[in-house]
């Protein structure tokens, strides 16, 4: 009985053991920490992550990457097959009629031809050509466009970077129009961009047409064709690229937006539709172009232009 008053006591008692002091460390948590280190070096910083991606960007292995290639086209008729050849569009072989009338047109386009050198001349029997074009008017002169040779997406921010530049990308999102996709090659090009972003279904594509469009620029202007925009997008991000969209009722005006000082991809939507739903979730910012006009939209190459504009002007 008294051994288990005793256990009972004490467990029941107050008393409290030996008290472990601080060992200094309050001290040291009032001291300083010192100076506020840089952005570059401040986690979740955006210049943080965009100095890492430009770490991992310099010590990448240059890995030939390529976005696929676009279908062969052909281009017929005496006016169109001068005009894309006039206007620098790629060409592999003219097929020219057997007997064909030689009017200045197709002298024009001959000698075209001839200049540019690389493009085979072929002489061709007036049933092969109908074969060839599926019956269209083809007037004795079809053009030969080989397929487009796309770039990977990445490839577009790794090759500003290499040269030191802040990359400046164009990615478009719902536009089938060739022509508008020419006309925005055409303004990446004038404004110092450094290539366009097009999904690969349910968009247009590098045809002729777009080629003609952008005069010349094409040349010179990667475009890069991604199997997911979206994906691509957020690829970008990781980057350390913001991805700024252009929006109707966007929270921003262009011209007030900082960030298109730095990395940054521009997403332009179709005139009619705009951005879809998971682009415009997945950009970082909405800006707007503001129109005391009153015009409820611009074509996707205006809008581009406009958005490059201010973004080469903040750089410059």
């Amino acid at each position: 009985m008294a051994g288990n008053s005793q256990r009972r006591n004490r467990r029941t008692s107050n008393k409290k053991g030996a008290t472990v002091g601080s060992g200094g460390k309050r001290r040291r948590g009032l001291e300083g920490r010192g100076p506020t280190p840089p952005a570059e070096m401040r986690k979740k910083h955006k210049k943080n992550r965009i100095a890492n991606a430009k770490a991992k960007q310099a010590a990448r292995k240059p890995v030939a990457r390529r976005g696929g290639k676009g279908q062969s086209e052909l281009v017929v008729g005496r006016n169109s097959v001068y005009e894309a050849l006039r206007d620098g569009v790629p060409a592999t072989t003219l097929y020219v009629q057997q007997f064909i009338d030689n009017d200045e047109r197709v002298r024009d386009a001959l000698s075209l031809a001839q200049e540019r050198g690389g493009i085979h001349l072929m002489e061709a029997p007036r049933p092969e050509l109908d074969r060839m074009t599926n019956g269209l008017n083809h007037q004795g002169m079809v053009l030969q466009v080989p397929a487009y040779e796309y770039a990977h997406p990445e490839d577009l921010a790794a090759a500003a970077f290499d040269v030191g530049e802040q990359p400046l990308i164009v990615a478009l999102d719902g536009i089938t129009d060739p022509r508008n996709l020419g006309a925005v090659v055409r303004s990446v090009a004038a404004f110092g961009g450094h290539g366009v972003v097009v999904p690969e279904r349910r968009a247009a594509g590098m045809t002729a047409g777009a080629w003609k469009t952008s005069a010349g620029a094409a040349a010179r202007t990667p475009v890069a064709r991604a199997s997911n925009l979206t994906r691509a997008l957020e690829a970008y991000q990781k980057a350390g690229l913001t991805i700024v969209g252009l929006a109707a009722d966007g929270e921003h005006k262009v011209g007030d937006l900082e960030a298109l000082e730095g990395p940054v991809v521009i997403v332009v939507g179709s005139e009619g539709k705009g951005l879809s739903r998971l682009v415009g979730e997945t950009c970082d910012y909405l800006v707007r172009i503001p129109m005391p006009g009153g015009a409820e939209s611009l074509n996707a190459g205006v809008a581009a232009g406009v958005v490059l504009y201010e973004a080469a002007r903040r750089r410059g």
